[in-house]
């Protein structure tokens, strides 16, 4: 008998299928610090507009997602207000204007519990969805994801963010690397650089999908909604 649940949806190098049930929409750091004019992201010299485009289909998306009663796992990019779990290498990395732990204008810049480390309001998670605070670029280092994600029966990862290159591809690789299949929406993530969007999933996509799928959010939702 087929499965009910069982999403086929067109994507490169090939169809993905997954079956909802067994699958979390990961989201990637859309917090204020990032998003938002006036935070971390802007004072590196970055237009934040570029990734602001992709908060309504990222939205509509979410809403589905959520309609179907699936598994939601948003991320922030977080440190203890000690800095204990942060690397004096990567506090110190590029001499920026401002660094980990400084006050900026959303409050300390990536310290939990600041007003610039929230998720921006149109993404903002709901009771019951999980909120995985990093110390790192990737989803699952040093966090307990992986655990989290075994012990509920996940199996394939749909992954939406910010930036492309960075934390959503270290995060897709770490994925990649523990046995999860995995889809990167492409019209819900985004980069402070173009180009390197455009790199980073031809890369996830090569070689019969060596890191995994790229695709697009109508077509999941297509697919969400026919299931």
């Amino acid at each position: 008998m087929q499965n009910p649940h069982l999403m086929n949806i067109p994507a490169l190098p090939f169809a993905y299928s997954c079956d909802y049930r067994h699958t979390a929409l990961v989201l990637i750091d859309f917090q204020r610090d990032f998003m938002e004019p006036g935070g971390f992201g802007e004072t590196l010299g970055n237009d934040v507009s570029l990734l602001a485009a992709i908060v309504p289909a990222t939205q509509t998306l979410l809403a589905a997602w959520r309609k179907a009663g699936a598994l939601v796992v948003h991320t922030r990019e977080s440190h203890r207000p000690d800095l204990s779990d942060c690397p004096p290498a990567k506090r110190e990395r590029g001499q920026p204007a401002l660094r980990i732990g400084d006050d900026g204008p959303m409050g300390r810049i990536l310290v939990q519990g600041e007003p610039g480390n929230q998720i921006i309001e149109a993404l903002a998670p709901e009771a019951g969805e999980w909120v995985i605070d990093k110390p790192g670029k990737g989803a699952f280092y040093a966090t307990g994801l992986h655990d989290r994600l075994q012990a509920r029966g996940i199996t394939h990862l749909v992954f939406g963010g910010v930036t492309t290159e960075v934390c959503v591809q270290t995060s897709l690789r770490e994925a990649n690397d523990r046995g999860y299949d995995c889809l990167l929406l492409e019209d819900c993530t985004e980069s402070y650089f173009p180009e390197f969007k455009v790199a980073t999933l031809a890369m996830v996509r090569a070689q019969g999908g060596i890191v995994g799928w790229t695709g697009a959010s109508a077509d999941l939702l297509a697919e969400l909604e026919r299931s």
